[in-house]
């Protein structure tokens, strides 16, 4: 990898229709494409980890994907696999609900720097297969002189196939963010996600709850549970977020306050009308 190659991507195990209304509340530019039968991908058109180019202004990719994984995963019901490398490092970070999330980090040059306990939770959170899968990931934390950090992502993507992960060619690791958003542009079906604001932001999510079928998690007792917890989680994590440049810890805080919200102005809505 070199200078110019850093890149991220954002694997969403679910279709790009249930994904779109959460993407929205990142208020970041991306690219929203299917990736498979159960997996959609989100390619950043910009580059947030360079705001103002200056050193005083970059954040570290990781920390940038970290954030928005989470801010997806805590506002949904299905788990967001964040893929980022540079000049020096690549590795996954894997968020699920409200649980820690999980990830591993590789050196350019393939050397493991992470846990092994790490791949054991990211296959039983992806429902992997417990032997075969294990096996495969464990692999990749083991010394390889003829495998770089590229080639590990690669690996990784390789045992999420058998979840019906097929990303479209050229949404690799290793590839720079330029050509990332190049490639994701001229997919068939491509959506371009951005912030319209609060209102549009509001209707959408709205929509997508009514349609939702997640049941009792958008109505009743447990409902105005969840999005208590959103609201209390929601603030703190905004404001350190902030307090630290970080965007994407700041955009985890803002999805959590507006699902929490959301979900309280839903139930008083529905309330209303029974």
């Amino acid at each position: 990898m070199n200078a110019t190659s850093t890149g991220a991507l954002l694997l969403c195990r679910a279709d790009p229709e249930t994904v779109r209304p959460l993407a929205h509340l990142l208020r970041e530019q991306m690219l929203l494409v299917r990736a498979g039968e159960e997996w959609s991908a989100l390619v950043p058109e910009g580059k947030p980890w360079r705001a103002g180019g200056a050193e005083q202004d970059t954040e570290p990719v990781d920390r940038v994907l970290g954030g928005w994984a989470t801010a997806l995963a805590v506002g949904s019901t299905w788990p967001v696999l964040a893929l980022w490398w540079d000049a020096d490092r690549a590795g996954y970070t894997l968020a699920a609900g409200f649980r820690r999330p999980v990830g591993y980090v590789w050196l350019a040059d393939g050397t493991p720097v992470g846990e092994d306990e790490a791949m054991r939770t990211f296959a039983a959170r992806l429902g992997l297969d417990p032997v075969l899968d294990v096996q495969a990931l464990e692999q990749l934390t083991r010394p390889d002189p003829e495998s770089d950090a590229e080639a590990r992502l690669r690996g990784l993507l390789a045992v999420l196939t058998g979840t019906g992960l097929a990303l479209p060619a050229g949404l690799s690791p290793g590839e720079s963010a330029d050509r990332l958003r190049s490639v994701a542009a001229v997919q068939r079906q491509v959506e371009r996600v951005e912030w319209a604001g609060w209102r549009d932001a509001v209707r959408v999510e709205l929509d997508a709850v009514e349609s939702s079928r997640v049941g009792p998690w958008v109505r009743g007792p447990r409902a105005r549970a969840v999005a208590a917890v959103q609201l209390a989680a929601g603030l703190p994590l905004l404001l350190w977020g902030a307090r630290r440049r970080s965007g994407g810890w700041a955009a985890a805080g803002a999805v959590l306050l507006a699902q929490g919200a959301l979900g309280l102005l839903y139930e008083r809505a529905r309330a209303g009308t029974r």
